[in-house]
Parts: structure tokens; C-alpha cells; sequence
């Protein structure tokens, strides 16, 4: 018998090391859960409606007591967990997530935790599917930055403004729409915030530049009405930002698709499948140094404000 799939999120948490005689210099986290008396890379289940990159963060902080911030994604590990006698899919999302202050202290569920040089680790762990995950994170670049593309939050209807296009504010919706982006966009370890100078696009960010006290730079190239013949000026905006650090970039939807495009264009990536552009979405552009190597699209939050009434 097969039940209903098992939603899951977890980290390969890594810091850096003295080099290892093969070149490497990354230590990852192990944790050993004596429920299973096995070594395993940090995830748990996710709650109800819990967006996966929080379930990860979440379950990581649990585990291992670390505050991290979020690097590329690493795609899923799939296997069936037998509850009873019932089989059940387990689906697990994972980041690569760099390990930035915290300690452990040992629980209930893990007992042990151990940083261990990559070559040690594929050793330690018990399960294949861990394995082959620490390979892929290996593969990659471990250092990397995030610029969030963030199209604004929802601001009503333009044909029912009566003022300049521009000033348009964000509704209720939108409102409730950009403070629940200030959980997600917290998540990274962000240092510059821009924003086309609209007025719906700098207040999406600005829940979040209050909660880190960052100013918003306005930036013209980022809006629809500047953006067309423009286009590589705000390709390059996003290469460009702290190498570093992560950033926020909040624009419009007749921008974020062909942005998008373009830059997974120049540095051959292949299309995630369409390129959505929701109010309220966000895309998580993955560069090594001022390399695109990963695109990953974040859906819209759904506060109770924007449900549509029964």
C-alpha cells in the first residue's frame, strides 16, 4: 500500500576549513538521530502550507541549533518511508546553506552533531540518497550570492487609478502581501534593497528594509517605462551587486520575464519552464561571482487578505 507523499526540507550546512590535501576547504554538517542510530544531512517535515525554503531554515535551526544563510538550491532526494505497514514517498527539498553563528546543544531528535571534511562525510553517512546529495553540493560552487527579484506586490486595478500610474499604491492585499514577503526575503543574507522608483514597487520592499534597516536605491532601469532599450544596463545591475552578500531587487511583470530570460540566455542556462512573474513572487537568481547558475521561482504569498470572498 502506497499513503499520501511526505513534504520534507533540510540543508547541506557547510563553513569554511583549512584546506583539505585534495584542495577542498568545507567542512558540512552531520547529525545522528538515535531514534534511527544513523548519520544524516539535517530535514524534517514540513508543516501545513509551510513554504519549503522556511521548513529547510526551520529544521536545520532545530537539528542543529545553526543560523545559516541560504545558498543555491540542490534539487530533491526521493525515497519511500514505511509507516506500519504502509509505504509512503517522502519528496525532500534541499539548499546548500552556509553556516553563520549558532551552536548545538544535543535533543530529542539528534544527539550528536559533527563537522566533517567532505571526504569523511560521504564515508559517515548512512543513506545512499545523502550521499549522492553531498555530491551534487560538492560539484557546485559553495560561496555564492542571491540577488531576489521581487515583482510588486498586488496594487489593484490600473484602469481604476484616477492619478499618475506610477503612484499607484498596493492594496490590502498587496499590503499583507509584502509584509509575509519579509519572512522568505529573510531567509538570505541581504545587504542592498532597489527598487524601479514606482511607488507599488518601493512599498513591496519596504517592510523589509524597516525590519533590516536598509535604505531602498531606487533604480529607474528597473521599471517597465525605462526598461525597453535598457535591457543590459539592468542585466548588468544584477551581476554587479555585492559579491558577497545577498540583494533585493524589486521590479514589474512586463520586466522580470525578459530579465530573467536574458540572463539565463547569456550564461546558457535552460529555462525552468515558463518564467511566471506573479505579484508578489519572487525569483532567486543564483550567481558565482557574475555567473548565473541558478534560477529558482519563489510563488506569491497568500495572506487572508487576498482571498477572494466566498
Amino acid at each position: 500500500m502506497s499513503g499520501a507523499t511526505i513534504r520534507a526540507a533540510g540543508g547541506v550546512v557547510w563553513r569554511r576549513a583549512a584546506p583539505e590535501p585534495d584542495g577542498g576547504g568545507v567542512e558540512v554538517v552531520l547529525v545522528h538521530r538515535p531514534r534511527y542510530d544513523d548519520w544524516s544531512l539535517p530535514k524534517g517535515k514540513l508543516g501545513p502550507g509551510e513554504p519549503e525554503v522556511e521548513g529547510a531554515v526551520r529544521e536545520v535551526l532545530e537539528e542543529t541549533g545553526l543560523h545559516v544563510r541560504v545558498g543555491r538550491p540542490l534539487g530533491e532526494t526521493r525515497y519511500d518511508k514505511v509507516v506500519g505497514k504502509v509505504a509512503r514517498p517522502k519528496v525532500v527539498r534541499w539548499w546548500a546553506m552556509e553556516a553563520t553563528s549558532g551552536a548545538f546543544t544535543p535533543n530529542r531528535e539528534v544527539d550528536d552533531m559533527r563537522w566533517s571534511p567532505l571526504s569523511e562525510a560521504e564515508q559517515m553517512l548512512t543513506r545512499d540518497t545523502d550521499r549522492e546529495l553531498l555530491r551534487r553540493f560538492a560539484q557546485g560552487p559553495a560561496p555564492t550570492r542571491t540577488v531576489l527579484l521581487v515583482r510588486h506586490a498586488s496594487a489593484g486595478s490600473r484602469s481604476k487609478w484616477n492619478g499618475e500610474d506610477r503612484d499607484r499604491p498596493l492594496d490590502e492585499c498587496g499590503q499583507a502581501q509584502a509584509d509575509e514577503l519579509v519572512r522568505l526575503l529573510a531567509r538570505f543574507d541581504v545587504a542592498r534593497i532597489a527598487s524601479a522608483d514606482v511607488a507599488r514597487c518601493v512599498d513591496t520592499v519596504a517592510p523589509f528594509a524597516d525590519a533590516l534597516s536598509l535604505p531602498v536605491h531606487e533604480e529607474p532601469v528597473l521599471s517597465e517605462i525605462c526598461y525597453a532599450g535598457r535591457e543590459e544596463e539592468a542585466a548588468a545591475l544584477l551581476r554587479s551587486t555585492d559579491p558577497d552578500r545577498d540583494a533585493v531587487a524589486c521590479s514589474q511583470g512586463d520586466v522580470i520575464p525578459d530579465l530573467v530570460t536574458r540572463l539565463l540566455t547569456a550564461d546558457d542556462l535552460d529555462r525552468p519552464g515558463p518564467i511566471a512573474a506573479a505579484k508578489g513572487s519572487v525569483w532567486a537568481l543564483t550567481f558565482s561571482g557574475e555567473r548565473l547558475i541558478n534560477a529558482e521561482y519563489f510563488p506569491p504569498p497568500r495572506p487572508v487578505e487576498c482571498l477572494a470572498p466566498s
